[in-house]
């Protein structure tokens, strides 16, 4: 972390105090969850396998311990959210040894977007790559249509639900590049997979992904 990032985030903080993601306590400008909250969370401490990916990590389990900072970033409050998932996801990614050209989050339908404000998945990724020195692409992968939210399908209705929901833009870019997919919540890895296998077609090197959160079990309400 920059002395000038830090010295900006105690200004900032002066004004609008940062408050833990997940029990809204004020904390440290350079803090990521309140103390107590942060005991609570259940480190993943593992690697998960998804097509045509070439490793997969995550930082934390998703219960209900961290569930209200992913709620809080899909009701469209940041928060100090991308800050935590994005310095915990560095640290997971640097302790995993994945080296990669560039970060593509995961992106959501523009009128998603519009009405949240912001694709929370690009704010941890622009954490993750400000924290780790790389360059995030937010103009490689695009959701071309609206989908069914994931959490109302089975794993096999989520595949079909968002077969063909991406498209590449900037497709010679893309080719023999290692490129990592950054986003929220992995469940299935469904989306991750369709994204991957969009990338490895259009000549993509090597496919890497690492989520801020990984259920698991099958839960229902995510």
């Amino acid at each position: 972390m920059s002395a000038l990032y830090v010295f900006l985030r105690h200004i900032t903080a002066l004004i609008y105090p940062v408050r833990c993601p997940v029990c809204n306590k004020i904390i440290g400008a350079t803090d990521t969850f309140c103390d107590k909250c942060q005991s609570e969370l259940v480190k993943y401490d593992s690697y998960f396998t998804i097509p045509q990916v070439k490793k997969s990590v995550a930082p934390y389990v998703y219960n209900d311990k961290i569930s209200p900072a992913i709620f809080l970033m899909k009701d469209g409050i940041g928060g100090n959210a991308p800050y935590a998932f994005g310095k915990a996801l560095a640290e997971t990614i640097k302790s995993a040894d994945i080296q990669v050209d560039f970060i593509v989050p995961v992106p959501i339908y523009s009128q998603d977007q519009c009405r949240r404000g912001y694709n929370q998945a690009e704010l941890i990724a622009k954490e993750t790559g400000r924290i780790l020195k790389i360059k995030v692409r937010s103009d490689i992968v695009y959701k071309n249509r609206k989908t069914r939210p994931q959490k109302e399908l089975t794993k096999s209705q989520r595949k079909i639900n968002l077969k063909g929901a991406f498209s590449v833009n900037n497709k010679s870019e893309v080719a023999d590049k290692r490129i990592l997919i950054i986003d929220d919540i992995c469940t299935t890895g469904s989306t991750v997979a369709e994204i991957a296998d969009i990338l490895t077609k259009c000549g993509a090197d090597s496919i890497f992904c690492a989520c801020a959160c990984k259920t698991v079990f099958e839960r229902k309400n995510l």
